[in-house]
């Protein structure tokens, strides 16, 4: 499933135009985005808590040269599935 395909499923239970749903569709994702540029976390109930987490910095090993590069600390964003989501899927 893409983003299209959850468009057309907004789009046929909601009714309107293709347009609107869209934006709908657009307006959710740039929610949790923003969400989590501010280091807060998107909970959704059912479906399960986005957030992020900070990685370590480390040294990594460039595999053509083998020359050691340090790889800074970074946010990255993490999704933990909640109960009733891991329950559909088995």
């Amino acid at each position: 499933m893409n983003k299209l395909a959850i468009v057309e499923a907004v789009h046929a239970k909601l009714g309107g135009t293709k347009v609107q749903a869209e934006e709908v569709v657009d307006v959710v994702i740039d929610s949790v985005v923003s969400s989590l540029k501010k280091g807060g976390e998107v909970s959704i109930a059912g479906l399960g808590i986005f957030s992020t987490k900070v990685r370590a910095a480390r040294q990594a090993r460039n595999p053509r040269t083998g020359e050691t590069i340090s790889v800074p600390s970074m946010r990255v964003p993490k999704f933990r599935a909640a109960k009733a989501l891991k329950d559909a899927v088995k």
